[in-house]
């Protein structure tokens, strides 16, 4: 017999389950999950800065077809959503000094456009804003290009429309060293206070041109001079916030925060766990002072497979502490926060940030979980569509219409 006391407790437990329904859909009746899948397959996705091209040089694979290894292919792509993928067409540092940086983006530029070639239904090139957006109606994943280290343009002002008319539409100014463009966030030496002359006659070629600006890897004097030279807003293509890693110079802080999103810039937010967790950047850099003291005793290449197995042994014994996708969410509010949403966005890093991606975001199969991620912090699916692209296209957009009035 059921008894007026066990009735209550049944209700009771009832109201408690269909209010925790109630707590995981929307006025539609979907889950979270179901609706961030919605979202990533309706609206456009852009991830600024993806590190295939320079990858595969060392580990090549077709990625027209689903890979066994790597963060990007077509595969991934759709079923994560993304749309446009900046194929980052990444200079070493050492080329600076070796030579061959231009030969180099050549031949990861032509990379790109044989995937393109290979597989023309499922591929195409992003060479403005309009055609992305076709691209996406026509069910295309759009590889667009930025070269990764204004090294490229070896000192010859003509190259940056050279690599334009081949389809880059960024380049960042500098990476790992100063460069004869700028000075880098990750060098000591500083030896053009910011930005070099030769560097204001980019920044303006690029303008001129229609060819966004990336201030990612400068130093904070040379990103604020960056912003206050271009004509136009800048993109920070794969950075994230320095309150999280104090100290952390490629990071940006608020300072130039502010600074870039008062030209109305945007940051893409880097998803790397040694970009945006104070656990893992230590980590990391207790890893690579002690990685590179034992290639320097052993006389080793980085890439040798006794330093793959110092660094497997090195993760056995002290396993790196993966970020959680919450933190990525974190950077996210925190510009949302300082400056607003109209200055936030995607730039992941993808196979750039070796092992180091946090749980539920490895691959650009899981944008879906990202998207599901800013759901549960409340955004909404407009505000999720400007940060996944709109943002990001309009600066594009303003690059191309400020080059079009010229």
């Amino acid at each position: 017999m059921i008894t007026l006391k066990h009735s209550r407790t049944l209700a009771l437990a009832l109201v408690v389950f269909l209010l925790s329904v109630t707590a995981v859909t929307n006025s539609y009746g979907e889950s979270q999950s179901a609706q961030a899948k919605r979202l990533a397959d309706q609206i456009i996705i852009v991830d600024t800065h993806i590190d295939a091209p320079f990858r595969l040089t060392r580990d090549y694979q077709d990625l027209t077809h689903e890979t066994p290894r790597g963060e990007f292919n077509f595969a991934k792509a759709k079923k994560g959503g993304l749309d446009v993928a900046f194929m980052s067409i990444y200079i070493p540092a050492k080329y600076q000094t070796e030579g061959g940086a231009r030969k180099l983006a050549n031949q990861l530029i032509d990379s790109v456009e044989a995937m393109v070639g290979r597989a023309p239904e499922s591929f195409a090139l992003g060479l403005n804003v309009q055609q992305v957006r076709d691209n996406h109606k026509n069910g295309l994943v759009s590889l667009a290009m930025g070269i990764e280290n204004g090294a490229a343009i070896e000192g010859e002002l003509s190259n940056v429309e050279y690599f334009y008319d081949r389809g880059v539409r960024y380049i960042t100014l500098t990476h790992g060293k100063a460069n004869l463009i700028s000075d880098s966030s990750y060098d000591d030496n500083r030896p053009w206070g910011g930005i070099s002359q030769f560097g204001k006659e980019v920044i303006a070629e690029m303008n001129r041109l229609g060819m966004m600006i990336d201030i990612s890897h400068l130093s904070d004097q040379a990103a604020l001079q960056a912003v206050e030279l271009s004509a136009v807003p800048v993109v920070a293509t794969h950075s994230s916030i320095r309150k999280f890693i104090p100290g952390f110079e490629r990071n940006m802080d608020d300072a130039l925060l502010k600074a870039m999103a008062k030209k109305g810039g945007v940051i893409q937010i880097n998803f790397g766990s040694t970009f945006v967790d104070n656990d893992a950047r230590n980590w990391q850099t207790e890893y690579v002072s002690l990685f590179k003291a034992h290639l320097a005793e052993n006389k080793l290449d980085r890439f040798s497979a006794e330093a793959k197995q110092f660094t497997a042994d090195y993760r056995t014994k002290k396993p790196f502490p993966y970020a959680p996708i919450e933190r990525v969410v974190d950077h996210i509010d925190h510009v949302r926060d300082v400056v607003g949403i109209e200055h936030v966005g995607f730039g992941s890093d993808f196979d750039g940030v070796g092992n180091t991606l946090p749980d539920g975001l490895k691959t650009v199969e899981d944008y879906p979980a990202l998207i599901e991620a800013l759901l549960r912090r409340g955004y909404s699916e407009t505000e999720i569509a400007q940060i996944a692209s709109g943002n990001l296209l309009r600066v594009w957009q303003a690059a191309e219409d400020f080059s079009n009035q010229q």
